[in-house]
C-alpha cells in the first residue's frame, strides 16, 4: 500500500512539475528581470523630472544593491513559506513600479524636485528591490525539488527567464515610450506594474512544492552558515564565490560597455538588435550551462569551459585591437561580437550554476539563502 502511494505521488510530481515549478519560475522571473531594461528610459526619465542621468542612475544601483540584501536576509522566509516569500515579491515588486510611476509623473509637474529623484530611488530601488530579491529566490528551491535529478536545469530555467527578461520587455517597453505621447514615461511604469503583477500573482498562485514534501530535520537546521562550513573544507566554499564574483564582475564589466563598443566598431544602428541578441545568449547560457553541468561529474568543469572561452575571446580582440580597428573590418567585427555574446552565455551560465553548486556541497538550504546579484 505504501509502495502504491509513494507511486502515485510521484506520478503525481512528473505529471505537474511545468505547470507547479517551471511555469512560476517564468512568470516570476520574466517579470522582475525587466530591471536589466533600465537603460532603455534612465535618459527619459532624467529629462522628464529635470535631473542628470547620472542622478538617476543611483536608482538602478540601489535595485540592485537590495536584491542582494533581501536574497542573502530574507532567504529564511523562502525557506519555511514559499508562497509568502513569492507573494511578498509580487506585491513589493508592482507597488515599486506603481511609486516610480507616480513619482515619475510628480517630478513631471514640480522639475528638479529633491522628492521626486528620494521617490523613484525609494520605489524603484528600495521596494522594487526586495520584490527582486525574493522572487529570485522563490522559485529556485521549489525547482530543484520538482527536478532532483536534474537541478542545474531546474535552476537554469529559473534564471534564464530572468536573462530573457530584456530581450522580451525591451521592445515593448520602446514601443510603450514612442506610442503613449507627452508622460508616456510614467504612464509605461503605470501599464507595466498592472502586467507584471497579474504575471507574478499567477505564477504566486501555481508555485508549490511536491505534493508530501517536508522539510528533512538536519543537525544544520537553524544554524548559521559558518556551523555548517566548517564541517567542510572552507576552500570549497571561497572556491564557489571566488568564481561566482570574477564571472560577475568580467561580466557586468564588459555587458555595461556594450552600447559603446557596438557604437566603436561602426554598428550604432544595430545597437538594439544586437542588445537583443546578447540577452537571449544571456537567457541561453544560463539554461544551457547549468543543463549541461548536469551530465558532468564535476559542476566546477562548466566554470573552467567559461573562463577558458571568455579569456581566448578577449585576448584575440586585445591583440588584433578590435573594437578600435573593427569598423569597415568584418572578421574585427564578428570577432568583437562574438566575444559580447560568449561573455553574455558565459555570464549568465555562471550565474546560474551557484545554486546547484551550493546545493551539491552544502545543501538546498544554502542554495536558497545565497545574496545574489544577478
Amino acid at each position: 500500500m505504501a509502495k502504491e502511494e509513494t507511486a502515485k505521488n510521484s506520478g503525481g510530481w512528473r505529471t505537474n512539475k511545468w505547470v507547479r515549478a517551471a511555469i512560476p519560475a517564468l512568470l516570476l522571473h520574466c517579470s522582475i528581470g525587466t530591471v536589466y531594461c533600465w537603460s532603455i528610459f534612465s535618459q527619459e526619465i532624467a529629462d522628464y523630472i529635470g535631473f542628470s542621468k547620472a542622478a538617476t542612475e543611483w536608482a538602478f544601483s540601489f535595485a540592485i544593491f537590495f536584491l542582494g540584501m533581501s536574497a542573502a536576509f530574507l532567504g529564511n522566509v523562502v525557506e519555511k513559506d514559499i508562497h509568502k516569500s513569492s507573494l511578498i515579491a509580487t506585491i513589493c515588486f508592482s507597488l515599486g513600479m506603481v511609486g516610480t510611476g507616480f513619482f515619475i509623473y510628480y517630478g513631471g509637474a514640480h522639475k528638479g524636485s529633491v522628492l521626486a529623484l528620494v521617490g523613484i530611488y525609494i520605489s524603484y530601488g528600495f521596494i522594487m528591490g526586495i520584490g527582486l530579491g525574493t522572487g529570485y529566490l522563490s522559485p529556485v528551491k521549489t525547482l530543484m525539488l520538482w527536478f532532483e535529478d536534474r537541478k542545474g536545469l531546474a535552476t537554469g530555467l529559473a534564471v534564464a527567464g530572468f536573462g530573457a527578461a530584456k530581450a522580451i520587455a525591451s521592445p515593448i517597453m520602446q514601443a510603450l515610450l514612442d506610442n503613449l505621447g507627452d508622460g508616456g514615461i510614467y504612464k509605461m511604469f503605470l501599464i507595466l506594474a498592472v502586467v507584471y503583477f497579474i504575471m507574478m500573482f499567477v505564477g504566486h498562485l501555481l508555485l508549490k512544492k511536491p505534493e508530501g514534501w517536508h522539510e528533512p530535520q538536519k543537525k544544520e537546521k537553524g544554524k548559521g552558515l559558518l556551523d555548517v562550513i566548517k564541517t567542510k573544507p572552507i576552500a570549497n566554499y571561497i572556491g564557489i564565490w571566488l568564481m561566482f564574483y570574477i564571472n560577475i564582475t568580467c561580466g557586468l564589466a564588459l555587458i555595461s560597455q556594450e552600447k559603446m563598443i557596438v557604437k566603436c566598431i561602426g554598428l550604432a544602428s544595430a545597437a538594439g538588435i544586437i542588445s537583443t541578441i546578447s540577452a537571449i545568449f544571456n537567457a541561453g547560457g544560463r539554461l544551457g550551462f547549468s543543463a549541461w553541468a548536469d551530465t558532468m561529474k564535476d559542476r566546477n568543469t562548466i566554470y573552467k569551459m567559461i573562463f577558458v572561452l571568455s579569456i581566448v575571446f578577449t585576448g584575440l580582440v586585445i591583440l588584433t585591437r578590435g573594437i578600435e580597428n573593427g569598423s569597415g573590418n568584418i572578421f574585427l567585427i564578428i570577432l568583437v561580437l562574438g566575444l559580447i555574446f560568449v561573455v553574455n552565455a558565459g555570464y549568465g551560465g555562471g550565474f546560474s550554476n551557484v545554486p546547484t553548486l551550493l546545493s551539491d556541497h552544502y545543501g538546498m538550504a544554502w542554495a536558497t539563502s545565497a545574496p545574489f546579484t544577478g
